[in-house]
């Protein structure tokens, strides 16, 4: 019925004017938590840095392989089975055992609930292949294996990418997956994409390890470049701490030397190694190895015991900054490549700015104006609410303080054809009532009544395709999909709340008026 109780009238006002309010917080500055919320331009708006990585799993494989085979020794030494000749090549673990072991070997491996599981806590028979050539037996990482290694890195390269960046501070990053290898990173409004590229770029696997003079360390040796120099140190394998136990790391001025340091904190089991190391070490210099160069090689003078130490190297102050970052993020469990790279300058992102709003003003201007002569006062009505309606979806948007984008733009133009579309459908389907129906009320009422399931058919249908664009679209995508949406609610919002109310009032004081629309 064409009725609305005083109530319900209330209740319009006050949404509508509380958008209104909520909307122009964008333009004008408020001391209140909620006005002060803002719709954040997206990349393409305000420019910033795009950049697509790519995570290099070869040698998380390696490692996994390594840990492995450490993990074969302990366990086959406990029954007296020696096995030997251990090799690591194009991503096969391979090793020989005697000929009246390897059944027995062969069995343990298909067997899920062997024995051999509290050694290799991560171990399943389905991860791994195993199979023997020329009797030597060879262990890979199954196709399954293969899949579930590289979403585990990816999460974690997730979770460390998004700290990373945190940490710099950048506004409304957008950090995605794509695929099971690859990590897409948005930042718009960055202003220096060289220092987020070199930060993304380091794997920051941080060792403590002592020189030695000889590569016959029990543990095995390496040869090592100094990170400044072409100097190079002979470095034992032996980790005596990584950066897991780290528990902080801060950029420092030494007092003393006047110098720029990354002072570090360990946790209680770091603390501990680093205590014993220092007090048995004294005298050798100690490696400080970050993504397989030495950073710096300090003689050790007397035992650390407090759990606390620095790191020198010549830092600047924001290299310092950097390598503090870096170290409280945590070490990649991959190194992490740059396929694709985009640059948005500001200046573009305003031209695309320009150009949205005008195609938005051009397009809303015809809009007005057809409607205008096409309805005369109904005309009137239907832009009131068109105006209204884009105060709704922007004030919308504003409280979850959601990213707008060009896409996104292109969806708020969208949502006024539609808004339109509907107020047509209902004027027209209006006419043909008024052919049979003298009484201006009962016609109007039967028009918006006739004309609700053609509108809210079109409306859920649309809305449904945005659905499933926000989530298997992209970034841009999602910026469409979600203006869309937002906009099919309060399109239906304004045509049958805002602009049937107004109609209302205007054919409840023109009841008996002929021609009342034509």
């Amino acid at each position: 019925m064409l009725y609305f109780s005083k109530l319900r009238i209330i209740f319009i006002s006050l949404i509508s004017l509380f958008f209104i309010i909520i909307a122009t917080s964008n333009f004008f500055k408020f001391e209140s938590d909620l006005l002060s919320k803002k719709i954040n331009l997206g990349l393409d708006l305000q420019g910033g840095s795009y950049l697509l990585l790519e995570i290099d799993n070869s040698p998380v494989i390696e490692q996994k392989l390594q840990n492995l085979t450490v993990t074969l020794r302990s366990y086959y030494k406990e029954k007296n089975i020696r096995l030997s000749n251990f090799k690591i090549s194009n991503k096969k673990l391979s090793f020989s055992v005697d000929d009246q072991f390897k059944e027995l070997i062969l069995e343990e491996f298909a067997d899920e609930n062997s024995n051999i599981n509290p050694y290799y806590p991560r171990f399943k028979s389905h991860q791994l292949n195993i199979d023997e050539v020329n009797n030597i037996l060879n262990i890979s990482f199954s196709k399954q294996g293969i899949i579930e290694l590289k979403t585990s890195s990816q999460d974690q390269a997730l979770e460390i990418v998004r700290r990373r960046i945190d940490e710099i501070g950048t506004n409304e990053p957008n950090i995605l997956k794509r695929g099971n290898d690859r990590i897409l990173v948005e930042l718009p409004g960055l202003d220096d994409p060289m220092r987020i590229k070199s930060l993304l770029g380091k794997t920051a696997n941080l060792t403590f390890r002592f020189v030695t003079n000889t590569n016959s360390d029990s543990f095995g040796a390496e040869n090592l470049k100094f990170e400044d120099s072409d100097e190079v140190a002979t470095v034992s394998k032996r980790i005596i701490l990584s950066g897991d136990n780290l528990l902080d790391a801060q950029p420092r001025m030494n007092s003393e030397t006047n110098e720029t340091v990354v002072s570090f904190t360990l946790d209680r089991v770091g603390a501990k190694r680093f205590g014993k190391a220092t007090s048995t070490g004294i005298g050798k210099q100690l490696a400080i190895v970050l993504d397989g160069k030495i950073i710096s090689a300090p003689v050790i003078r007397d035992t650390i015991a407090s759990g606390s130490g620095q790191i020198s190297g010549g830092f600047t102050f924001q290299s310092a900054t950097d390598l503090a970052l870096l170290l409280r993020s945590g070490a990649l469990p991959a190194p992490l490549n740059i396929i694709e790279e985009r640059t948005v300058g500001p200046d573009l992102g305003k031209d695309s700015i320009k150009a949205g709003i005008l195609a938005l003003i051009i397009g809303f201007t015809f809009v007005i104006v057809f409607i205008l002569l096409k309805y005369k006062i109904f005309g009137i009505i239907t832009n009131l609410a068109l105006i209204i309606n884009l105060f709704l979806l922007v004030g919308i948007l504003t409280i979850f303080e959601a990213t707008l984008t060009l896409p996104g733009i292109a969806g708020i133009i969208l949502t006024v054809g539609m808004a339109v579309d509907a107020n047509v459908l209902i004027f027209e389907r209006i006419k043909e009532e008024l052919k049979n129906e003298k009484n201006n009320l009962i016609a109007f009422d039967s028009g918006y009544s006739k004309s609700r399931t053609a509108i809210f058919d079109a409306n859920i249908t649309t809305l449904l395709a945005a659905i499933i664009l926000f989530f298997m679209g992209s970034g841009p995508i999602k910026g469409f999909s979600l203006t869309l949406g937002v906009g099919i609610f309060t399109t239906l919002f304004s045509v049958y709340f805002i602009a049937r109310l107004m109609t209302v009032i205007y054919v409840s004081k023109n009841k008996d008026k002929e021609g009342i629309i034509k």
